[in-house]
C-alpha cells in the first residue's frame, strides 16, 4: 500500500486528539488486517474518492478511549457509548477524512468526501467500500486503544 494514502490520515489523527483531546496517541507496530472484525466497540467509516484514487478510512476505538477522548474533547464526564459519543465518532471520522483530504490536495489529489457512517457493538464488522489491501495501525492513549485502517485499491 502507498504510503502517500496513509500519512495524511495518521498525522489528521494525531492533529485532532492533540488540538481537540490533548492527548497524543502513541502509535503501535502496523500491521496487514487479514479479517473484518473490529478491534473496539464502535467504529466511524468515511469515504475518500477521486479520479486518480479510493480510500476507505475506518477509527475503531476501544471503550475506555472513546469515553476518554470524548469526555476531553465535550468538557464533562461521558460514562456509555450513547448518542453523544456516537455523534462524537462521525464528527471525528469527518475531520479526519477532512484533514487527510487537505493534505493529498498538496500532493496533487483531489478528493471528494463520503458522509461518515458509525458501527456499535463488541466484535462488530469493519467493511470498507475499496477492495485492496487494509493496514491497521494501533494506538494506544492512557485510557485505552484505538485503530486507524486505510483500505486502498493495490
Amino acid at each position: 500500500m502507498d504510503a502517500t494514502f496513509i500519512n495524511p490520515v495518521l498525522k489528521a489523527v494525531v492533529n485532532i486528539l492533540q488540538t481537540m483531546a490533548q492527548i497524543t496517541p502513541q502509535p503501535g507496530k502496523p500491521e496487514i488486517k487479514a479479517d473484518d472484525i473490529s478491534r473496539g466497540v464502535i467504529s466511524g467509516f468515511i469515504d475518500l474518492t477521486g479520479s486518480d484514487a479510493r480510500v476507505s478510512v475506518a477509527v475503531t476505538f476501544s471503550k475506555e478511549a472513546i469515553l476518554d477522548i470524548g469526555s476531553r474533547m465535550m468538557h464533562m464526564e461521558l460514562k456509555e457509548v450513547d448518542d453523544i459519543i456516537k455523534d462524537l465518532v462521525g464528527e471525528m471520522a469527518n475531520m479526519v477524512a477532512g484533514g487527510a483530504k487537505a493534505n493529498l490536495q498538496e500532493a496533487g489529489y483531489d478528493f471528494d468526501l463520503t458522509l461518515p457512517s458509525i458501527v456499535v457493538g463488541e466484535e462488530h464488522q469493519v467493511k470498507h467500500s475499496v477492495e485492496g489491501v487494509t493496514l491497521m495501525l494501533p494506538f494506544s492513549i492512557g485510557a485505552g486503544q484505538f485503530y486507524v485502517e486505510v483500505c486502498a485499491p493495490d
